[in-house]
């Protein structure tokens, strides 16, 4: 197959090697510690979960990232990369080892958040990094596989984190804080392992004699450098669209899963354990179609371009949502987890394609923030939208109906300016 042909030939390549595996134990570690967060929030015996309270512990997390993110991405314009994967995670595993600590003195929850916020808070600066480091060790008629390799090898990491998590969660009692400590060690294996990349392999590029500006004079840089991003954005057709495809399926995504996490909790079990392993199933069937994605998505994408695979990606959703959630059974919804998984993942490959050949490498990291800030607001919107329609046992036919004419939307829009610029 020319898919696994062009997978062979990318790890060839050492330094593509190396950041991958960068990323595989830095979003495993992510995957273990995010479970560790939904597990103590939503499944914890002693806490009675709502979904206003998943949007609440979403907006905690999540919403500063609005602010963080784009001095994020100037940042990363300046700093050297590899060393943002070196220290980035050296530091998040030094903060997950206190957010442990946290849970086993069973501190008030403002501080518990405030432990998360900080480990999630670095992982802007190393997520936004991976994706704009990734030119810097493919070329450029390899970024369509190398974007279904890497940011799809990353997310099943993450889901095998999640899985590791569930597991040492379901076989020992009282493990939240053991769950952490295990990210934490992952997080220190991603940055021993970025060592073995040079210094100045991933950029930026930087002038010689360049001195660093004063924190005054770097926020008025991040505010103008932002601004200069838009532009720059704006006027590339096809990353833009992209973007805000992507946003709004991430929107949808977002709202799905609290409906997900009610439905496991309160309408498919009796207790936590089995709400928490039947989530686990359900998060690695949606594994198993981003997988499905990368494979996929490259030899569909020499027959629709880019645009026309998101495209596909948000109908068919549009389509089998509604055909499989409104049943709200546990063997319909493990399809629809599987289906939006390929969908989700298939169009972030193409979007990640997009803006890494339409964006120039000075802002590329700016633009990779954006990016990840829409991200975020979106999910935490979705969070909310999904806390006013959802009852406590998570089966609203409303929010099924809303999501999937939120994904038709999304493919109307993508099609019609298709056929305006052809």
């Amino acid at each position: 197959m020319p898919v696994v042909r062009d997978l062979r030939v990318l790890l060839r390549l050492r330094n593509f090697r190396n950041l991958l595996a960068v990323r595989l134990f830095s979003q495993a570690a992510d995957g273990v510690y995010q479970v560790a967060l939904a597990t103590y929030v939503v499944f914890s015996p002693e806490k009675q979960t709502s979904p206003a309270a998943i949007a609440s512990a979403m907006a905690v997390l999540l919403l500063p990232y609005s602010v963080i993110g784009p001095f994020a991405g100037v940042l990363l314009d300046r700093w050297r990369r590899r060393q943002v994967f070196l220290y980035g995670n050296l530091l998040r595993a030094f903060l997950a080892c206190v957010t442990g600590v946290l849970i086993v003195a069973h501190v008030p929850d403002w501080l518990f958040y405030a432990s998360a916020l900080s480990v999630t808070a670095v992982n802007r600066f190393v997520l936004a990094g991976l994706a704009a480091s990734l030119p810097r060790v493919v070329g450029p008629h390899q970024l369509v596989t190398a974007n279904a390799l890497s940011p799809t090898a990353g997310t099943l990491a993450a889901t095998a984190g999640g899985g590791l998590a569930f597991l040492v969660r379901l076989l020992a009692v009282e493990s939240n804080a053991l769950v952490v400590l295990l990210g934490a060690a992952f997080y220190l294996c991603a940055a021993l392992v970025s060592l073995r990349l040079a210094v100045d392999l991933l950029g930026p590029d930087q002038p010689p004699g360049r001195v660093h500006p004063s924190i005054a004079e770097g926020v008025a840089l991040t505010v103008r450098g932002m601004a200069e991003g838009l532009r720059h954005l704006a006027d590339r057709r096809d990353a833009r669209l992209a973007l805000t495809a992507m946003t709004m399926m991430r929107f949808c995504y977002g709202a799905l899963l609290v409906m997900l996490l009610m439905l496991c909790r309160y309408s498919w079990s009796d207790n936590e354990s089995d709400g928490l392993a039947l989530l686990g199933i359900a998060i690695g069937v949606s594994g198993a179609g981003f997988f499905a994605a990368a494979i996929v998505t490259p030899w569909i994408v020499e027959r629709l371009g880019n645009l026309g695979w998101i495209t596909a990606c948000a109908a068919t959703a549009a389509l089998l949502v509604p055909a499989l959630g409104l049943f709200f059974a546990v063997g319909p919804m493990l399809v629809a987890a599987f289906v939006l998984g390929l969908a989700t993942q298939g169009a972030k490959i193409s979007t990640d394609t997009v803006i890494q050949s339409q964006v120039d490498d000075e802002f590329r990291g700016r633009v990779f923030s954006v990016y990840d800030v829409l991200f975020n607001v979106a999910f935490v919107g979705a969070a909310a939208v999904a806390s006013l329609m959802l009852p406590a046992d998570g089966q609203s036919v409303t929010l099924i109906l809303s999501v999937a004419l939120l994904y038709g939307l999304t493919a109307a829009l993508l099609r019609r300016q298709e056929r305006r610029f052809t």
